[in-house]
């Protein structure tokens, strides 16, 4: 009943008199507990709202900045139990609302998402069954399955060639290389809990966040192993690099903070603190910005990377529980 009240408070204020228009949108947050995408300015109003499914938990943005993609997952945690949900929203980000879903079929609880940097296909996890789906966005449909050999398949990050994904298993610590054309799946052993991934701009390296272990995996894309590692404070789950390559910037989820650290001397060099549990982490297209969704406060703090400090808190609606938190780069 609360979210059902929250949700029609809030298209009342989409609809409401003396709303700013779409294209003054900056950011897309997915509201995760209320099932939003809300859209807010840079300097952190909010100017409209897309519903989707219900307990959404990952975004990513079609090549030309037209639609968002976000997986319905149907649950809150990922360590909760139930069927969820089986459908990938699409949202239009010039209308900010709800064009279309994706129906995944049998393939249920989506989470982790990726584009293909070529075919603009879409992959995404599943955790019922584990495993990961290549979806094609205009037909709207799964075209292929792929078993992930591992448990809790989380996130997935393509390889900068669009030849292989990557795939966290958080619960087996692996991480799975998939050939997207032979189906061929190679297992990366990590460190603990392994979480989420990006890729390096040359597709050398792409990195993985060792939750529990408290690590960043660097794994050798050509070789199919980990070629190093940079060891961090609690918890690092998600990670973003900045355009220059140079720096990383990660959320540590049960250490209430944020994290950076120098690339190529594989070293921490800094935390910011938030006054919460850190559950996401972007960063804006010139790198000098990074968003954090404190989902239990529902909050966004935005972080100054050069300087390594929070220089806005965004307020979401109460009980809308923000996790990852798009610059749309308009």
């Amino acid at each position: 009943m609360r979210i059902c009240i929250l949700s029609a408070i809030v298209l009342l204020g989409f609809l409401a008199p003396g709303a700013l228009p779409a294209g003054d949108a900056a950011l897309a947050v997915v509201e995760k507990i209320a099932g939003f995408v809300g859209f807010y300015t840079a300097d952190g109003k909010r100017i409209g709202a897309a519903k989707i499914g219900a307990f959404p938990h990952e975004i990513v943005m079609s090549p030309d900045r037209r639609t968002l993609y976000v997986t319905d997952n149907g649950v809150l945690w990922m360590t909760d139990a139930g069927e969820g949900g089986n459908t990938i929203s699409i949202v239009d980000t010039s209308s900010l609302k709800r064009t279309g879903v994706i129906d995944l079929g049998r393939y249920r609880r989506p989470h982790g998402i990726d584009i293909h940097p070529k075919s603009g296909l879409i992959a995404a996890t599943t955790e019922n069954p584990d495993g990961m789906v290549l979806v094609d966005p205009a037909k709207r449909k799964v075209i292929r399955f792929y078993d992930t050999q591992g448990g809790d398949s989380h996130m997935v990050v393509f390889d900068a060639a669009g030849e292989w994904a990557y795939v966290s298993n958080s619960a087996t610590n692996t991480v799975a290389a998939i050939h997207l054309s032979t189906g061929k799946t190679q297992l990366i052993a990590t460190g603990e809990r392994p979480q989420g991934g990006v890729v390096s701009r040359d597709g050398k390296i792409v990195y993985f966040g060792n939750s529990t272990s408290k690590t960043i995996s660097l794994i050798d894309t050509s070789a199919k192993k980990v070629a190093g590692v940079i060891r961090t404070s609690s918890g690092p789950s998600r990670l973003a690099l900045t355009p220059d390559q140079k720096t990383m910037v990660y959320n540590l989820h049960p250490g209430d903070s944020v994290g950076v650290a120098d690339v190529s001397a594989r070293k921490e060099i800094g935390v910011v603190k938030v006054s919460g549990r850190a559950m996401s982490m972007t960063v804006s297209a010139d790198g000098k910005l990074a968003y954090a969704g404190v989902q239990d406060q529902d909050k966004v703090f935005v972080i100054s990377v050069p300087e390594r400090r929070v220089v806005r808190v965004i307020d979401t609606p109460k009980g809308s529980g923000p996790d990852p938190a798009l610059p749309l780069g308009r």
